[in-house]
């Protein structure tokens, strides 16, 4: 299942953040630090061009705390690239937002302790962007929700420390290229569960969890011994949880549904879905698909020019 949720309101985002960008300092880009990679923007990248950038690891208080610090020194390697792991219930990391925009940003007086900074402040759905401008701000400013795509339209906070947020709407990417990231979102909730199959997603974060958090499995569902599949695990967490019919069968998309709410709301433990290796073979892999896909559009065209020569 290839999965794909491209709004028309957000169409309208990215078109109102290439607008405003020019006249912003600095660019925070809000990640969820379960998904690092999946939770990218590709789309920002080609926009901001070599604008700081500050990638803001959210939810870090859900992740693997070592897989966090891999990839906080991953994304680094990227030019005009900084990362915090943030957790809007930690105040200290709120204040190091605010600190490392003025050091990528410095004053440009002698006697000016800090600069008027226009930060724009950017993200997927579901992310966090929102609960953590309240944090920020200290007051309820933008809409919060469990759902996606909450925030609307753009809009313009101002902080202490001389700093004006410009707030935009979270904007997903037309073309999610590999499966397996499109699952990752789906299951962290970026993605309305209205756009994807809930069972399918759940079989996919199952195969990831047997392979990376085993021992997580175990120990949440009382497992014997490990399943062999992810077949087994999702109809082990059913039996475990009495999703049964009248027979003993297994009600597979209720079991599934389990899985996907334990994973989010961190009763699993902290787990990231992701990290450098596997993404950098995925995407090698979209790469192949490309050059594949690529090759039969110009023998088709091929084709169609025989054809009209004939």
């Amino acid at each position: 299942m290839q999965i794909q949720w491209f709004p028309g309101h957000m169409h309208k985002a990215a078109k109102a953040v290439r607008e405003t960008l020019p006249s912003v300092d600095v660019l925070i880009e809000v990640l969820d630090a379960r998904i690092p990679f999946s939770s990218q923007n590709p789309m920002i990248a080609q926009l901001r061009g070599h604008k700081p950038c500050i990638k803001l690891l959210n939810k870090s208080d859900l992740a693997d705390p070592e897989m966090t610090l891999v990839w906080q020194e991953y994304l680094e390697k990227q030019r005009n690239i900084r990362t915090l792991a943030t957790d809007v219930t930690t105040h200290d990391s709120l204040r190091q937002i605010t600190d490392l925009c003025h050091k990528l940003v410095p004053a440009t007086g002698l006697d000016d302790e800090y600069r008027n900074v226009q930060a724009m402040i950017i993200g997927i759905p579901n992310v966090g962007k929102s609960t953590l401008i309240n944090a920020l701000a200290g007051r309820t400013i933008a809409k919060t929700g469990n759902e996606p795509a909450v925030t609307k339209n753009q809009q313009r906070i101002k902080l202490d420390y001389g700093i004006t947020l410009i707030d935009t709407p979270g904007m997903m990417w037309p073309k999610i290229e590999h499966e397996n990231s499109g699952y990752r979102l789906a299951a962290t909730g970026a993605i309305k569960e209205t756009a994807t199959d809930n069972t399918e997603v759940a079989f996919a974060t199952a195969e990831y969890l047997l392979e990376a958090y085993p021992e997580r499995l175990i120990e949440r569902y009382q497992l014997e011994s490990l399943p062999a599949n992810d077949l087994e695990l999702i109809e082990a967490i059913g039996r475990f949880r009495g999703c049964l019919r009248s027979g003993g069968d297994v009600l597979l998309e209720k079991a599934s549904n389990i899985l996907i709410s334990e994973l989010r709301s961190g009763v699993l433990g902290r787990i990231t879905m992701e990290d450098p290796e596997r993404v950098e073979r995925e995407q090698e892999e979209v790469l192949v698909a490309r050059e594949a896909k690529r090759l039969k559009d110009e023998a088709r065209k091929q084709g169609f020019k025989k054809k009209r020569n004939r």
